[in-house]
Order: C-alpha cells, then sequence, then structure tokens
C-alpha cells in the first residue's frame, strides 16, 4: 500500500504542470446566453418534469426517451427519470449513478462537492417509474444500462463539456464500474465507492473470512448470539410476525411463506448490523440470554427489517433481484452456528423474483468485467471500507491498469468515503479528483498534501442517501 500511495502522490505532483480547465463563474450563472432550461430541454427527448430552487444552483427532475433495447431502439420506448443539479457549464459534470431509484431532491454526491460540479443523476432502468410497459425483463441487464448512460451523456455532452467523472457508491458504484468496462472513452475518470464484485458466484469463502474476523470475538458473538436466539424462538416470535402481518396486509407470494421470510429476515441480521452499523452498537443490543421475546423481536426488526421480504417490500426492488440472479451474483453464507436451526439457508436472489418473471443465471458477465477492469482500468477510484461486508470481494487493479487505486477506509462501513480514508490516502486522492476533473488549483498541483474540496460542506446537500438496506443488496 505504501508503494501505491508514493505512486499516487507522485503523479498528482508530475501532472501538475498541467493547466485546469476554465474557471468558474459566480455560482449559479451559466457561461452562456441561452438560460440553461432551454439548452437541456432543447435535447429531443428531454421533458421537465419540475423545477425545484435551491441556492447557488438550479435543480431540475427529468425524463428523457430511451429505447427499451439499444440493439434494436425501434422497438419501443420508455421514459427514464434524472434530475441535474446545474452550478454552470464552465464546471467539471459528475455522473451519478445509485444502481436503483433516483432521488427528487436536490443531492451531491462527494465527488461533485470536491471539483464543485454540476450533478446529473439517472434512474436505473426498470426501477419505477422508468420501467418500460409492458417490461421485457430480458432487456434489463448491464449493457443496456450503460448504454441508457451513454445515450444521455452523448446528448448532454453538447451542453456540459467540460471534463466529466462517473460515480455511484454500493450498486451504483458497480453501475459506474460497468458503464466504463463498455463505453471506456465516455468518461474522464470513475470514481466507484464500496461497489462488491462477485466474480465466481458460487464461491463465497471470502465472506466466511470476513465474518469470522471482523470486530472484536465479543461483538461478534453477541450477533450470533442473537441470530441463533431468533431461531431458538421462531415459534412466539413467528407468531408475532404472523399478528403484525395479518395487521398490515402484508402478503408472502413471492418468497414462498411467512416462515420462509421469517427466516430470510433473521439470516440477514449479522450482516445489515456490520453493513450499517459498527463495534459501537454492539453494547446496546440485547444480551440473547436474559432478553425478552420482545426484545429479541425488535433488535431483528431495527437492523433487518420484519417488513422487507414481504411482496410489497420486495416488490420495488425486484429490478435488483433479477439482475443478482441473472448477471450479478449474490452472496451464500456459512452459518454453523445456526446448525439445526436452519430450514432454508441463505436464499439465493430468484427466491425473491415473482415467479412469471424467467431467469438464467449468465456466469461469464462478471468475469468479464472483473477482467477488464484488472487490466484495462484508466483513472479509476475504488474506495472501500474495512468493516464493509461487501468489501470481501472487492474490485482489484493490476499491472495493466493505469492510474487506478482501491483504497480502504479504516474502519468504515458501507458508507466509507475518500473524506473517511487515512490523511495521506484522502489528500492523494482528492488531488487525484481534481486533476482528473481539470479543476486542480495551482496550490493543490504543487503539493498534494493541500487537497480538499473545492465547495464547502452543506448539511442539505451533502446527505448521503444511505437508505438501511437489507443484505443482499448492495
Amino acid at each position: 500500500m505504501r508503494t501505491t500511495l508514493r505512486w499516487l502522490l507522485s503523479l498528482v505532483v508530475l501532472i501538475g504542470t498541467v493547466g485546469t480547465a476554465g474557471t468558474a463563474t459566480a455560482a449559479g450563472q451559466d457561461s452562456t446566453a441561452v438560460d440553461i432550461k432551454e439548452r437541456v430541454l432543447a435535447i429531443p427527448g428531454m421533458s421537465l418534469i419540475e423545477e425545484k430552487p435551491y441556492p447557488g444552483y438550479r435543480f431540475f427532475v427529468l425524463n428523457y426517451t430511451q429505447p427499451v433495447d439499444h440493439r434494436r431502439p425501434g422497438k419501443g420506448t420508455f421514459k427514464q427519470r434524472l434530475t441535474l443539479l446545474h452550478k454552470d457549464t464552465s464546471r467539471p459534470t459528475v455522473f451519478y449513478t445509485s444502481g436503483y431509484h433516483v432521488s427528487p431532491d436536490p443531492r451531491r454526491s462527494e465527488p461533485t462537492r470536491i471539483v464543485d460540479g454540476n450533478q446529473v443523476s439517472l434512474e436505473y432502468r426498470y426501477f419505477s417509474p422508468s420501467r418500460p410497459q409492458p417490461a421485457d425483463w430480458s432487456k434489463l441487464d448491464i449493457w443496456q444500462a450503460a448504454s441508457d448512460q451513454h445515450r444521455l451523456f452523448t446528448a448532454l455532452k453538447k451542453v456540459y463539456d467540460r471534463k466529466w467523472i462517473a460515480t455511484g457508491g454500493s450498486k451504483g458504484g458497480m453501475t459506474a464500474t460497468y458503464y466504463e468496462r463498455f463505453y471506456p472513452r465516455d468518461m474522464d475518470a470513475v470514481v466507484a465507492y464500496v461497489a462488491p464484485n462477485d466474480v465466481v458466484e458460487k464461491e463465497d469463502s471470502a465472506y466466511d473470512r470476513f465474518f469470522a474476523t471482523v470486530g472484536t470475538a465479543e461483538c461478534r458473538d453477541r450477533l450470533n448470539a442473537l441470530q441463533r436466539e431468533a431461531l431458538v424462538r421462531r415459534a412466539p416470535l413467528q407468531k408475532k410476525y404472523g399478528d403484525w402481518a395479518a395487521a398490515e396486509g402484508a402478503t408472502f407470494r413471492t418468497v414462498g411463506s411467512l416462515d420462509k421470510a421469517y427466516e430470510a429476515v433473521v439470516l440477514d441480521f449479522v450482516w445489515a448490523f456490520w453493513q450499517y452499523h459498527g463495534e459501537q452498537d454492539c453494547a446496546g443490543l440485547p444480551d440473547a440470554t436474559t432478553a425478552t421475546d420482545d426484545a429479541v423481536y425488535e433488535a431483528i426488526d431495527t437492523y433487518s427489517g420484519w417488513s422487507f421480504y414481504t411482496d410489497q417490500g420486495l416488490e420495488p426492488y425486484t429490478p435488483y433481484y433479477y439482475q443478482a440472479a441473472t448477471e450479478l451474483g449474490s452472496p451464500s453464507l456459512r452459518v454453523d452456528h445456526l446448525k439445526g436451526l436452519t430450514r432454508y439457508g441463505y436464499q439465493p436472489a430468484h427466491t425473491f423474483v415473482p415467479d412469471d418473471i424467467p431467469v438464467r443465471f449468465k456466469p461469464w458477465v462478471m468475469r468479464d468485467v472483473d477482467s477488464w477492469v484488472r487490466h484495462n482500468a484508466r483513472r479509476m477510484l475504488f474506495v472501500n471500507g474495512e468493516r464493509d461486508p461487501w468489501g470481501a470481494e472487492p474490485f482489484r487493479v493490476d499491472r495493466g491498469a493505469k492510474d487506478s487505486y482501491v483504497l480502504t477506509a479504516p474502519g468504515a462501513n458501507h458508507g466509507a468515503s475518500i473524506a473517511g480514508l487515512a490523511a495521506p490516502q484522502r489528500e492523494a486522492a482528492t488531488a487525484r479528483l481534481l486533476e482528473w476533473a481539470g479543476v486542480a488549483p495551482a496550490a493543490v498541483r504543487a503539493d498534494a498534501e493541500r487537497a480538499q474540496p473545492l465547495a464547502r460542506y452543506d448539511a442539505r446537500l451533502d446527505k448521503r442517501d444511505l437508505r438501511r438496506e437489507p443484505t443482499l443488496r448492495p
């Protein structure tokens, strides 16, 4: 890692002789005479849903007409939702993807704040309302989604003609990586956060090693004991679950039964704890040996969520489970501490896809992406969390890659960020991103240790959209 860091820092200084691309005008002011809304809406297929005011920016919620099948564009279209956080066309633009729905409210990703740029955020195809009707699920794959991004970028590049950076966290980081794999000439750089890389679907021992070593033994034992207790007390706790489901009108047709949903939620517990929480929260967990039924039930609900494996909880995420069952893969863990208590084990992703949607797994897809990243990555930065379960199978870069890095934020979970990196790596990564975006100040070009975000922190705008998402969903 020291060698990688020295190389990273040396590159920042070496390339620091290159001039920056343009200077920003006053906040919110555009460098052209034509109003930015008119310029964007002049793009064929672009339509306005609404504009929301935000100080220093223009913020638009938009629809863009896309072909259902980019290989056969004449065979139907759908409207794909996106948002545009506009600062100035003289600034770089960050292309953000969550891999899921898009937030209709103004948000600024970490790279956008670092480079003080514009941000385009795209909803992933087939996540409602960006879903063709009727939905041909065979057209939901990573190439089609990357082609959505390519087509939108090609249209917007005529308006935003400075540097572009692709980014996203979790499945969004995967999405940014896949986009780079298929369209490597579009973006000037990629920053992928906490992006898992399941190269071989049936080989998940890395996850077992992670859970055997993460945190302290005391915390691991406390979590495992509570998870085990939830299965020991299956009968009384499942009655509470059934009573809740009846009161809420929750159903279990997709997963198959309340019993299967119950076990799935319980098995998510330890994973979800480490994904979104940490060692400091262990002390607040009930002691399995003395906890009441209510305390165990509430603890599982707090970290896993009893509602998720209902039909109502699963439906918004059918596109994700379809992709996990056809291309992305999904983890399966050994749970030796639950021996004799589980009836189903970790259920495969296709369990959570409605029976009327056919699935067929394509094992070569992730192998192709992994090989491409290892040998062909250019200006790609992967940021992972030391205590994030999804980081057990990360992307890696080999000698064929150029100006690309894999960094780990110490102690961080699924919310890992550049800001959370150790100081030398944080400064070097920030400096690289500023260079990639063409906006590195002279002081940073001379000394990477002076690198910091160009825009001030905004508590509302920079709020992370880290929704508490159960396991098996990055």
